[in-house]
């Protein structure tokens, strides 16, 4: 979490005594306080995350001036010391507030009167002598006593992890986690900040630890830059990495020998930190230890139910056709009657395809048999957009997969499960290209053994944002049963978008033609990034809206390969909220990086708020006092503290990864050069499957080709398909 706003003035300090506190979240520390400045009888407001700090406290702050449009002028605290107090009536202020459990503003007098100037040095000393205090009996001393010394060592960690570098949010999740305990934790391995606090990851850990005196080359630090580095290459897709590969990389970042770091994965792998296997092609792996389970239980699992007897839904496929055909219900070409059969009789099948092939039309010709016999479905996708569209397009109840498992965040668990299973004939699972390896092994030990599995999805978009390439895999197994569908129908058929997704899939140069007024696929070429950033918001903005009547912010999806760059989704962010949502009063308390009316994404699995990495959903209001807001995910209102926010990017734009699963009215796309290094056929494909009415790509001709040419996808080091061949 960021100490400031961005483009915040050169830090200052300011020293005085918190006068009073205007509000303070128990959850995050947000605080918004009146200090008295030294020195002088100004009175200003102070707003940041101050935990344990109540009236009375003298403190120093260092942080920046900044001028709120209704609340004036404010300072904006990035880091802060405590001080004693150095007056009675501040000590007595201050042991009046609240801040010791039992020491209200009357007790808070006597203890001054008892003790003079010198009250902290003694209670400090030997807080014991409360029972010389008038009125505080031994017992009473004694609560007394042990509820001053957690305050004090409360206290003092804070001190102790702001001197390290840690900024007062991060201090107290610190404190949070590990309480009192802090600042032992954390002297005798501070990489642990990396593993268990969440916001901390190992640049902030190291630097905190080069702050203590730990070496470059320190055994603690080769183990956390190895778990860095594996976790960063998780996050990339990857559920295994070369261990070679993966010494040699951590070493080369850490600037520390690769032995090193080879040592530390052994030490890792033997305190269960990481799982180590073997690949026939690459060799010596690792594996976080949760997804070498889980892919070995996927594996397994699949195996066994491909290997159980099937009862078919029919006995003939045939007449099922016909009956629902006479019926008016839905029409069936050739293939899909092919890969219809297959679903009706086989035990696990896949399906894919690419977009107006009929997979749609498929698993509604499915259903509708399914009713007709009454046996029971269950429709679930990844994400809920795709269960929503998967429910609109089928016309049957679909839920995430999450919902269908019954996660239940209390308990950090999904309540499916083998003992538990689903009950259902047949199990759909839409969009599996965005199926991670940790939900699907979730997903095969609650599919009951008598029942059938559909894969549906389309092999040739992304892999998963998580870690894993399921539908890949599944099909490169060859260990099941898979139906491709190629034909293209003729509706689909008359739209550019669906015809150029099949060109850039064969490695063709889309088409387009300007002069169309009813086309759905466009180009506009700017070769130059601040030339191409200014046409997307000139599109989103105005052109769009205008000539097809699209909402800019509602229907309107900007897709990036890339986060960074001024065609990048943080500049392009930047730009569009100031041209959509603009500043009209400012209420958001500080610096407004979300206002009301913005576009947000979630950025990782929140069990508890039940949102997912990747929901989109619109700020509905903002609270000035306390810096949280709620957040409306397809008509469900979700809060989010000060604290929390990290979890919330801007989503006028997002990278094309982010959008897997999901359709928008119109998309635009840009794409340039400094985009080089994700210029490939499928993000290409993946971003232009995303738009159901309007495509617009932004960008050179140059760039469209040399992503249109690049086949080559970015490797992904997983065993699925090599432990589905093993058998």
């Amino acid at each position: 979490m960021a100490d400031g706003p961005a483009g915040a003035a050169p830090s200052e300090a300011v020293e005085g005594t918190i006068e009073r506190i205007v509000f303070q979240n128990p959850q995050s520390h947000w605080t918004v306080a009146r200090l008295h400045l030294d020195g002088s009888a100004q009175l200003v407001t102070v707003v940041g995350e101050l935990p344990g700090v109540p009236c009375g406290t003298s403190l120093r702050a260092s942080g920046h001036w900044i001028e709120d449009r209704r609340y004036g002028r404010q300072f904006h605290v990035a880091s802060f010391t405590p001080l004693d107090p150095g007056t009675l009536e501040g000590l007595e202020r201050y042991l009046g507030s609240g801040l010791v459990k039992g020491i209200g503003p009357t007790l808070a007098k006597r203890i001054v009167e008892t003790f003079g100037l010198a009250t902290l040095g003694a209670l400090d000393e030997d807080p014991g002598r409360l029972a010389a205090v008038p009125g505080v009996g031994k017992r009473r001393a004694k609560r007394l006593a042990r509820a001053w010394s957690d305050q004090r060592q409360t206290r003092q960690a804070m001190i102790f992890l702001q001197g390290h570098g840690l900024s007062p949010a991060f201090a107290s999740r610190v404190l949070a986690r590990y309480g009192p305990a802090a600042p032992a934790v954390v002297r005798e391995n501070p990489y642990r900040l990396a593993l268990e606090i969440w916001g901390i990851g190992f640049r902030i850990a190291d630097r905190v630890a080069q702050s203590l005196g730990v070496g470059a080359d320190h055994p603690e630090r080769a183990a956390a830059g190895a778990l860095h580095a594996l976790a960063e290459l998780t996050g990339q897709g990857h559920v295994l990495y070369p261990r070679e590969r993966l010494a040699a990389e951590a070493g080369a970042k850490l600037e520390i020998a690769p032995e090193a770091i080879d040592a530390a994965i052994g030490r890792l792998a033997a305190v269960g930190h990481v799982a180590l296997d073997e690949d026939p092609e690459l060799g010596a792996c690792v594996y976080p230890r949760e997804l070498l389970e889980a892919e070995r239980g996927a594996a397994r699992r699949l195996l066994d139910l491909a290997a159980r007897p099937v009862v078919p839904i029919v006995a003939d496929p045939q007449l099922a056709f016909a009956a629902v055909e006479e019926a008016g219900l839905v029409r069936l070409a050739a293939a899909q009657k092919e890969a219809l059969s297959a679903a009706l009789t086989r035990k696990i099948l896949i399906v894919t395809g690419g977009p107006g092939v009929g997979k749609t039309t498929l698993v509604r010709g499915l259903l509708q048999i399914l009713e007709r016999r009454g046996r029971v479905a269950l429709l679930a996708a990844p994400t809920g957009r795709a269960a929503k569209r998967l429910a609109e397009a089928t016309g049957q109840p679909a839920q995430t997969l999450h919902r269908l498992l019954e996660f239940n965040p209390k308990e950090g668990r999904f309540l499916r499960d083998r003992q538990r299973p689903l009950e259902a004939d047949l199990i759909v699972v839409d969009e599996t290209s965005m199926v991670d390896i940790l939900l699907f092994h979730h997903l095969l030990q609650a599919v009951p053994d008598g029942a059938q599995i559909l894969f549906v999805g389309d092999a040739d978009q992304l892999p998963s944002v998580g870690p894993g390439a399921v539908l890949r895999d599944l099909i490169a197994s060859s260990a099941l049963p898979a139906v491709r569908l190629t034909e293209v129908f003729r509706q689909a058929a008359q739209s550019l978008i669906v015809q150029n997704a099949h060109r850039i899939n064969e490695g063709q140069m889309p088409r387009w033609d300007d002069r169309d007024e009813g086309g759905d696929f466009f180009f506009v070429e700017r070769d130059e990034p601040a030339a191409a950033a200014q046409a997307v918001c000139e599109l989103v903005c105005q052109r769009i809206p205008e000539r097809f009547g699209f909402d800019p912010v509602a229907d309107v999806q900007v897709l990036a390969p890339m986060h960074r760059g001024e065609v990048g989704t943080v500049a392009l962010n930047t730009a569009l909220q100031a041209a959509l949502n603009p500043i009209r009063a400012q209420t958001e308390g500080r610096a407004p990086r979300f206002r009301t009316g913005d576009k947000v994404m979630q950025l990782r699995n929140d069990y508890q708020r039940e949102v997912f990495n990747g929901d989109i959903g619109r700020v509905r209001s903002t609270d000035p006092e306390d810096g949280s807001l709620s957040v409306d995910f397809e008509g469900r209102e979700v809060r989010y503290g000060d604290a929390d926010l990290d979890q919330l990017q801007l989503a006028y734009a997002c990278s094309v990864h982010k959008a897997q699963g999901s359709e928008y009215p119109a998309v635009v796309l840009p794409l340039l050069t400094q985009h080089f290094p994700m210029l490939q056929r499928n993000l290409l494909y993946t971003a232009v499957t995303r738009g159901r009415k309007l495509v617009v790509v932004v960008g050179s001709r140059r760039a469209l080709a040399l992503a249109v040419k690049n086949e080559r996808t970015r490797e992904r080091f997983t065993g699925l398909a090599r432990r589905l061949r093993a058998g």
